[in-house]
């Protein structure tokens, strides 16, 4: 419901939750040294805020499946060929280069923009409520589970996640 555009500048690591508020942005800029990433099942967790309903739209269906079900941290360049971000700024330069974007912007006919932005976002909307209860319900079922305290104990040690038998298929 944001009547003006909105830019990610992801200057740093933009993991889980992170990434999902970039991802629900209109555009991301991302900066050539930034790691980012979807990393919710080797948590033990389904993905949320709404990732599996933006990131598909963003990247398409195959790049957010193997992103979301493998958990795979992506360097800018991988983020650019997926379709995740739409520009990669020099190093420290991702802030500047989001708000060159937000210059051409706001030259252009306010009228027009938000017109542009609402029928923009029709599309991307379709679903999202349906999207954000499902998540919230696979969520809430992950973290009763034992998968989820273990991904948080091997993500503070440092150490691949031992979900079980399935684990190590």
């Amino acid at each position: 419901s944001i009547p003006v555009p909105v830019i990610a500048a992801i200057n740093g690591s933009a993991i889980g939750a992170g990434m999902c508020l970039a991802t629900a942005c209109d555009l991301r800029v991302m900066d050539e040294e930034a790691k980012v990433g979807y990393t919710f099942v080797n948590l033990g967790l389904h993905p949320g805020m709404a990732a599996t309903h933006f990131l598909p739209k963003v990247a398409g269906q195959q790049h957010a499946t193997r992103l979301l079900l493998t958990g795979e941290m992506m360097d800018a360049q991988t983020a650019l060929r997926y379709g995740v971000v739409g520009e990669i700024a020099p190093k420290g330069q991702s802030v500047e280069v989001a708000k060159g974007i937000a210059k051409k912007m706001a030259n252009a006919s306010p009228v027009a923009v938000r017109a542009t932005l609402r029928s923009l976002r029709i599309q991307q909307d379709e679903g999202l409520e349906a999207a954000l209860r499902r998540e919230a319900d696979a969520q809430s079922q992950g973290y009763a589970r034992s998968d989820f305290p273990e991904g948080l104990a091997a993500t503070k040690e440092r150490r691949k996640p031992d979900f079980g038998p399935y684990s190590r298929l």
